[in-house]
């Protein structure tokens, strides 16, 4: 877009949407059902912090929240279809074949229990354990941008095996439980059956052994895969010898070993730090895939703070010869999907926090006490008379009483 106007920029902007909403319209069997579709979108891309039910309705012109709430509760169209249709339109602009596909997780932070998958839980976004859902995603990052092309809900194994709790969240009889590893496996092998141009895969140290390492060398793609300071490697076929864990080697390792060195621009420069990779063995590739030609090299790559000498351990594979500040910049390419999910997650916390304090201010502030008589000073026939003066008895307007939902 350099060299275009700003009413050129926007106008192409617009027209981008567009077309992006003529792709999903076939998933509707409706037109007014699509066109709500559509304004949901407008309202998940607008400016707005906390995106409620209510604010997008505004935004759409609707009186209420229910035609969108449609859209998401009782509209039956194929979620994994609108998927497919995204990571099609956005491979369409970012692809290359050295792009990398960066598998990691996030936290919603929840206060209720009915939500589907909810848990006292780990989760990174909060870093502890605390009631939240876990949403594992897939994407796609090259020199063009990055952008999510798949996702899935981790059901907790308590969840899957609670017929009630399942029934009441709508979860279908073929969602099982499934490990963040095994969820992730499913990703990658959906990318892959659909030709991604991609040679690279990154993870943390929730994937990092495994299947996924396995499958990823039948595939012939590269990886850059976290793991635990606990985890054993060993060398062959080299000059020297290693033998130990991954913590225990990078003590032995002398300061020469260290170089210091960028995986990307962040928001604050480019990201220094101090990383040192040995290489393990060298294998054939065409042991694991037909289609590999010569020798793919197994290592670890180490990474250090440099404010407080904090260690992060890697297991990779490549091509031999493939140069670390490759390696380093692979693993960089995780740090571009965690800053826009902390933006995410700072957004979801913030309506979180307000929520929470709204709550609290509420039940400090003394509540006028409504005489029963004063409910039923009307005939019962007349209800929606009788919840109108309920609701101005208690101070709220009289919209807020119940309405039919509208029909998607």
């Amino acid at each position: 877009m350099a060299g275009l106007s700003v009413e050129e920029t926007l106008e192409l902007w617009a027209s981008s949407l567009r077309e992006v909403k003529a792709r999903i319209r076939p998933l509707f069997t409706q037109e007014r059902v699509a066109a709500s579709a559509g304004q949901f979108l407008d309202g998940l891309l607008g400016e707005e912090r906390r995106k409620t039910g209510w604010m997008r309705a505004e935004a759409a012109g609707d009186p209420g929240p229910w035609r969108q709430q449609a859209i998401l509760g009782r509209g039956h169209w194929d979620a994994d279809a609108l998927r497919d249709i995204v990571r099609d339109y956005a491979v369409e602009t970012l692809a290359d074949p050295e792009a990398v596909l960066v598998i990691d997780e996030t936290g919603f932070l929840k206060q209720g229990h009915a939500s589907c998958g909810v848990a006292r839980q780990y989760t990174g976004s909060a870093g502890k354990i605390t009631n939240c859902q876990i949403g594992v995603f897939a994407s796609y990052v090259s020199q063009h941008g990055h952008a999510f092309i798949d996702r899935a809900l981790y059901l907790p194994k308590a969840w899957a095996e609670a017929p009630v709790r399942r029934s009441r969240a709508h979860v279908p009889e073929a969602v099982e439980f499934a490990t963040k590893p095994a969820i992730a496996r499913s990703m990658i092998e959906r990318v892959l059956s659909t030709k991604v141009p991609f040679s690279w895969v990154a993870a943390d140290s929730v994937y990092g052994v495994g299947d996924i390492e396995i499958a990823l060398r039948r595939a012939g793609k590269g990886y850059v895969l976290g793991v635990s300071s606990k985890h054993a490697f060993n060398s062959w076929g080299k000059a020297y010898a290693v033998s130990g864990t991954a913590g225990s080697i990078a003590e032995d390792l002398p300061p020469e070993a260290w170089q210091r060195l960028s995986a990307g621009a962040g928001t604050k420069g480019e990201r220094f730090h101090d990383w040192a990779y040995l290489d393990l063995a060298d294998l054939d590739g065409g042991e694991f895939n037909a289609d590999l030609s010569g020798a793919w090299t197994r290592g670890l790559l180490i990474r250090r703070n440099i404010a407080d000498g904090d260690l992060a351990f890697f297991t990779t594979w490549c091509p031999q010869g493939t140069e670390v500040e490759m390696l380093v910049r692979v693993e960089g390419h995780r740090w571009a999907i965690e800053d826009m999910m902390t933006k995410n997650r700072v957004s979801h916390t913030h309506a979180f926090q307000n929520k929470k304090r709204a709550a609290g201010q509420q039940s400090r502030q003394p509540r006028e006490t409504v005489p029963a008589r004063r409910l039923f000073q009307r005939p019962v026939k007349d209800r929606a008379s009788t919840v109108s003066a309920h609701n101005r008895a208690r101070g709220f307007p009289t919209a807020f009483r119940p309405q039919p939902c509208a029909s998607a």
